[in-house]
């Protein structure tokens, strides 16, 4: 066994640089306005390889490819095909948000139940000492013991 493990170690052939692709979802927002542009999508991106299923909703202008594609040579074949713009899915569902109205989430031309991907902090981060007095300045602002408490509430 020695010496078939000591040959077999000239035998082998090794791969260089044939990288393989990772599965990957690309959601891509197009403006559409006809069957024609969304065919055209449809046909451009169906074209490329790699690529496993493509779903175009043109009511929400959103085209999503599923395939082993790279995100950026899609996004590229889709502005080449139909000579508009085309970027990335900005969005993601409202329920997703810890604060969907804040500002920079809410945008008007969003489909009904998606707001802008934004990171909102609720509370900018400060020190610890600064958050406990911020802390007993809320309760003392609703305390007994505060005069104009009745004026607050």
């Amino acid at each position: 066994m020695g010496a078939l493990d000591y040959l077999s170690n000239f035998c082998t052939v090794t791969s260089t640089g044939s990288k393989r692709k990772t599965m990957q979802t690309v959601e891509i927002k197009v403006k559409m306005d006809c069957d024609g542009c969304e065919r055209r999508v449809k046909n451009a991106v169906t074209s490329m390889k790699g690529v496993k299923s493509v779903e175009v909703n043109r009511k929400q202008q959103r085209v999503t490819v599923s395939g082993y594609v790279e995100p950026n040579k899609v996004l590229k074949r889709v502005k080449i095909s139909i000579g508009k713009r085309a970027e990335f899915w900005p969005y993601i569902p409202q329920h997703l948000v810890h604060y969907p109205f804040a500002s920079g989430a809410y945008d008007k031309r969003a489909p009904s139940g998606y707001v802008k991907n934004v990171n909102v902090q609720a509370f900018p981060a400060s020190s610890n000492n600064a958050a406990a007095h911020d802390q007993e300045n809320m309760v003392s602002l609703f305390s007994d013991d505060n005069v104009n408490a009745c004026s607050i509430m």
